[in-house]
């Protein structure tokens, strides 16, 4: 069934294609424009998966996932129907919040002292170490307060530094769609509360960070 004002990518036509208990969005595509996927066709792969989820829940695919013909695709639907149709009721009036949290970094490298080749080796070992171990501390109390603030249903949490020497954490949060106005509130507040932090809210979106999990859990990765 074609999909009334949606085009994929390329400019080509979307399907509801039915499959078992599921319906999937699908286009067709020739081998010439399968090598021309490009950051422009990942936008457009992102642009349905975003105006499917204004109408319903959405298991998003993986970009430049494609089947060989329609039984290929049923084929795989149906040996995974089990763990999609879960899915589907785990996020079922979810939505996805993402926080973007840039803050100093509390470890600056150290100055050279006057050593030997070998000392300022084993010194810069050991320095490393502790500013990493500082930064995992530091990042984790942030996700930890972050937590607390927001409450939600579930998160994943990714801390690197930056090339200008700050903390960046990454933040998703599994919300229900009804607290979607109550967490922007929340967002507000924690811009004026945590002045050292700059922080920056996209959102609502597809459930993007949890679709394949199984039961709903946090963590935290540096």
């Amino acid at each position: 069934m074609p999909l009334a004002g949606v085009t994929g990518i390329f400019g080509n036509q979307t399907f509801l294609f039915p499959a078992s208990d599921l319906a999937v969005i699908v286009s067709e595509h020739s081998p010439e424009e399968a090598a021309k996927m490009d950051q422009q066709a990942a936008k457009d792969h992102a642009r349905v998966i975003a105006e499917c989820f204004k109408h319903s829940t959405v298991l998003p695919f993986r970009f430049n996932t494609s089947f060989a013909d329609d039984d290929a695709l049923r084929r795989s639907v149906r040996s995974n129907q089990r763990h999609f149709l879960a899915n589907v009721e785990r996020l079922r009036g979810k939505a996805e919040m993402h926080l973007k949290v840039l803050v100093d970094d509390t470890c600056p490298g150290h100055a050279t002292r006057d050593m030997t080749v070998g000392q300022q080796y084993l010194t810069s070992l050991r320095e490393s170490a502790s500013r990493q171990r500082e930064r995992q501390s530091k990042a984790r109390a942030l996700s930890v307060q972050m937590h607390r603030m927001f409450l939600p249903l579930a998160e994943e949490i990714t801390c690197k530094r930056t090339d200008s020497g700050k903390m960046l954490l990454d933040i998703a949060h599994l919300i229900d769609n009804k607290t979607i106005e109550r967490y922007q509130n929340k967002y507000s507040s924690a811009t004026q509360e945590l002045k050292e932090c700059r922080m920056q809210l996209s959102g609502p979106w597809p459930p993007y960070h949890f679709v394949h999990r199984t039961t709903p859990q946090h963590q935290h990765s540096a």
